[in-house]
């Protein structure tokens, strides 16, 4: 007897079933994001309001159609215009037989980040109702370097860039003469001296124009660097007042030109080279910042986008990303990247806002021995003590201890989610504006794939008193 196989007949002409969900599991996260953008009554879209011209596709079945395609690790707008034909489950969202074309979906992205703001605010107040996320508690923060459509290749640096200019000068100078000559030897076939002249004066008119956009960046970054410094000196020399010697070298006032290897690309202007991975390697990225809730469901609370190539200014707006409708913040969790007195001060305001939990020096993910044992609380600070002196205490007791260990709980397994469940690992579109579309899209989508698990595959009650709260 031989064997046997399923039949796979394609010829025998099919109905689709009266209602698109048979196609599709009863738990299908398909069925929550539709149902929850329904729940959700998001105002803000830009729409025709007029009603002119052809009619428009529902702005929330472009939503649901969004969020469902970049949870599933679909971002471009061609791809997304493919899974209308192929997928079934985006089929279903637009109704079985709409196909919104690229045009449209990139469109639909590029003018409603407001209305992607709104959504994201909402998912969140429903997770509260539903059990699933606290008004008080607290956040970790941190930022993840992404990829950004531009190579490294496409950039120059301060000093290059100076290089060669002067080169170019040299170049048009002699161009120039050369053309004033009666009996000038002739160029190659196809080259004439006005094509060549204008070609080099527009690259060096390029590179003067990198040089400058470098010189003001670098002088917002030299007002950071002066302050630490004057900060440094103050404390350096208080130790001297006091016959203390300081340690180490004297702290030096920031430059008066940026160093050299300051770099502009010309691909993506707003974009930054950045240290990757484990900080063995370079990458022209952005700078993708997120506050975690880390009292169990590990949603995203807040976020943005930035082009500066460290955390260090980041603790104030990381943690005023967070909408005060959705979380009233306790506590602060942060790695040492983020550390600075001034941004401790801002956030804690004196004892009315959050109580940082930030690491003053780099720590070690593995345990030692003696970090299993059992430890005394510390001494607290003496009188006057400093910022960074009363964080490390603060880090060193049980509860700080408690409360820091939540961030590598929380935060860093979410980028890593982002990074290889939902695949999403570098920008498409160019320019901060831009990416920061991409990016509230991104946590959008991570946190009704997150919620979505969190209900157990259910449906969004859609409740009367949810509708009045959202609406």
């Amino acid at each position: 007897m031989g064997a046997k196989f399923v039949n796979v007949d394609r010829d025998t002409p099919m109905m689709f079933p009266p209602d698109l969900r048979e196609w599709l599991p009863e738990d299908s996260m398909v069925h929550f994001i539709v149902d929850t953008v329904d729940v959700l009554d998001v105002h803000n879209f830009e729409i025709n309001e007029r009603g002119s011209g052809s009619a428009q596709y529902p702005p929330k079945m472009l939503l649901s159609l969004l969020i469902y395609c970049y949870a599933t690790g679909r971002f471009s707008s061609r791809e997304i215009e493919l899974a209308t034909h192929h997928d079934v489950a985006v089929r279903y969202i637009c109704g079985g037989d709409l196909h919104p074309d690229h045009d449209t979906i990139c469109v639909f992205r590029l003018k409603n980040q407001a209305a992607f703001k709104e959504a994201f605010t909402k998912v969140l107040l429903v997770a509260r109702e539903l059990g699933h996320l606290k008004k008080v508690g607290g956040i970790s923060v941190d930022g993840t370097k992404l990829k950004a459509n531009a190579s490294k290749h496409s950039a120059v640096s301060y000093k290059r860039a100076g290089e060669m200019i002067e080169q170019l000068e040299l170049e048009i100078d002699e161009l120039i003469r050369k053309g004033e000559e009666a009996d000038n030897t002739p160029l190659e076939d196809g080259l004439t001296l006005p094509d060549e002249i204008k070609r080099r004066s527009d690259r060096k008119a390029a590179l003067e124009r990198a040089r400058s956009i470098i010189e003001e960046r670098y002088e917002e970054a030299k007002q950071e660097k002066q302050r630490e410094y004057e900060a440094k000196k103050v404390i350096r020399d208080d130790q001297r007042k006091n016959g203390k010697k300081p340690r180490g070298k004297d702290p030096q006032p920031p430059s008066a030109t940026p160093p050299d290897d300051m770099q502009f690309n010309f691909t993506d202007e707003e974009s930054r080279i950045m240290k990757a991975g484990s900080g063995q390697h370079f990458e022209q990225a952005y700078n993708a910042q997120a506050a975690v809730d880390t009292e169990g469901s590990m949603l995203i609370l807040g976020g943005y986008v930035t082009d500066h190539a460290n955390d260090k200014l980041e603790l104030k707006p990381c943690v005023a990303s967070v909408d005060p409708a959705v979380r009233n913040i306790s506590n602060v969790c942060s790695d040492t990247g983020y550390f600075s007195e001034s941004a401790v001060l801002d956030v804690e305001a004196g004892g009315n806002g959050p109580t940082v939990y930030c690491a003053v020096e780099k720590q070690s993910h593995h345990r030692t021995v003696a970090d299993l044992l059992k430890k005394s609380e510390p001494a607290p600070p003496p009188p006057g003590a400093t910022v960074k002196e009363k964080m490390a205490y603060r880090l060193k007791t049980s509860e700080g201890r408690a409360i820091y260990k939540k961030r590598k709980e929380t935060v860093e397994p979410v980028f890593g989610i982002i990074k290889t469940v939902l695949d999403f690992r570098e920008f498409l579109l160019r320019g901060l504006k831009k990416v920061a579309i991409e990016w509230d899209l991104a946590t959008l989508a991570y946190n009704f794939k997150r919620l979505h698990k969190l209900c157990g595959g259910c449906l969004v009650p859609a409740s009367q008193e949810m509708q009045a709260q959202n609406g």
